[in-house]
């Protein structure tokens, strides 16, 4: 499972200066220290999830993270299960 291997960074787990805050609608929030936006996720009872760290500044977006991950490895067992194994068969002739 892909997702399980892909690890965000949450709520207080995010270590940076400054952070870009995206909605849960998607909305640009603006850059803001991230006890700023973890205090706006705490009111809105959401988790404030890294999904961009290579960008400057990173990208943070306010989403139910349990919600979020229940939904993506929906996605992946759908994808797995539309997949084709190719078979090749052998034979030797002597």
């Amino acid at each position: 499972m892909t997702i399980s291997k892909q690890v965000h960074e949450l709520n207080e787990s995010i270590g940076d200066k400054e952070i870009r805050l995206i909605g849960s609608a998607g909305e640009q929030l603006g850059i803001m220290a991230p006890m700023q936006a973890l205090r706006i996720a705490e009111e809105q009872n959401l988790d404030l999830v890294k999904i961009s760290p290579q960008a400057k500044p990173p990208v943070c977006k306010l989403m139910n993270y349990g919600k979020f991950r229940f939904e993506q490895s929906k996605r992946e067992k759908e994808a797995r299960k539309n997949q084709h194994v190719v078979e090749i068969k052998e034979i030797r002739m002597s």
